[in-house]
């Protein structure tokens, strides 16, 4: 198939996706995921080469834009809720999925302390997309959330590297090279955004500088066997300040979500939907079931009782969300596939876990249990 048929299937999905979500009312994530299950799944759509690379950079600039949106002062005032909430996430799962993966049914070591791995983190992706489909960062319940979302998958992406990365020269040459990057922007990104000289919205050269940096931190992240969903994250929490001060920071962050969202993350979804195989997930299809079911109740459970503690009647709702499982356990996954920890079948089970986690529990928390607000952040 050519580029352009590929470019064709994939503004359609993008399109039909939108107009589903407007019709049923649900969020626009969830129906690209499942578009994108069938699209690959009936063999219309393919992960090209380029495909995956918009992809991966469409979950980097999700999880850079997430970033922007971290109150730090909210974070430090409500730390002891967000940092519970955030651990208990990650410790539920992480423990009950490798010991039943383990005990239950039979994988080897290795693999199921991946399983557990993989199946602990918190969607970064989804969180911050059907939050900000709902409005609801000018809340402190989406703060909270949000915060608790990073707390979870920093414990997943340290989890993943004292566990299973092996550092060599190059591993350690991307880490010099992302707290480089990263004290170099929050140093000095100020002459960019305060620059008079650069308020110019056809040249948008501040919005061309983000992605830069971005670039770089996944160039030398694939070099070095790392992952650049951390220093993402970290870089956009570092320059939240540049978009919350003045009328032209944040019509920049405003165009630059309107970039993210018209085509290059929806691709990523679309992708992540891609990844599921029906066919291997049918032959496992027992064990495809139990995990996901202990997933999420290890997830909900985990969340639910110190989530009522802290945020009462919306405890079902909090829970639900950081039930979400997507971007960096696609990452997880994706390097126990490439370095033969995981198999083809184990991959696609686990894989298709956490899309089945990332559509499940957004869709019964949006249509059974919206947050009730109370009030407005200051």
């Amino acid at each position: 198939m050519t580029i352009e048929y590929y470019l064709l299937i994939l503004a359609s999905l993008i399109l039909i996706s939108t107009l589903i979500s407007l019709k049923l009312g649900v969020s626009v994530t969830i129906v690209e995921i499942v578009l994108g299950i069938i699209g690959g799944n009936i063999g219309i759509i393919e992960p090209e080469a380029w495909i995956l690379l918009v992809a991966t950079f469409g979950g980097i600039l999700l999880t850079f834009l997430s970033g922007i949106e971290i109150n730090v002062e909210l974070m430090k005032k409500k730390f002891r809720e967000i940092f519970l909430i955030g651990i208990l996430s990650f410790t539920a799962p992480f423990m009950i999925i490798f010991l039943f993966v383990y005990f239950f049914i039979g994988w080897e070591f290795l693999p199921s302390l991946l399983a557990g791995t993989a199946l602990s983190e918190t969607s970064i992706a989804i969180v911050y997309s059907t939050l900000l489909q709902r409005d609801l960062f000018q809340h402190e319940i989406g703060k909270i959330l949000l915060g608790a979302t990073f707390i979870t998958n920093l414990c997943t992406a340290i989890a993943l590297s004292i566990l299973f990365i092996k550092p060599d020269l190059y591993t350690i040459i991307f880490y010099l090279v992302a707290i480089l990057v990263l004290f170099l922007a929050f140093k000095y990104s100020h002459l960019i955004f305060d620059s008079p000289r650069i308020k110019d919205k056809i040249h948008e050269f501040e919005i061309k500088y983000i992605f830069f940096l971005l670039v770089i931190l996944i160039f030398f992240a694939s070099l070095g066997g790392g992952q650049a969903i951390l220093p993402a994250f970290i870089l956009g929490l570092l320059l939240s300040n540049h978009f919350k001060t003045g009328s032209f920071n944040e019509e920049t962050k405003k165009r630059m979500k309107a970039i993210a969202f018209t085509v290059i993350t929806p691709i990523f979804f679309i992708v992540g939907g891609m990844r599921v195989s029906l066919s291997l997930i049918w032959a496992g299809i027992l064990v495809f079931t139990l995990v996901l079911v202990f997933r999420l109740l290890a997830k909900f459970f985990g969340v639910y009782f110190i989530s009522g503690k802290y945020l009462g009647s919306n405890r079902k709702y909090v829970a639900l969300m950081m039930s979400t499982g997507l971007t960096f356990g696609l990452v997880a996954t994706t390097f126990g596939l490439n370095t033969g920890i995981l198999d083809q079948m184990s991959y696609s089970i686990l894989t298709g876990v956490l899309v089945f986690s990332a559509i499940f529990p957004t869709l019964v928390a949006e249509k059974w249990f919206p947050p009730h607000i109370d009030g407005l952040i200051d």
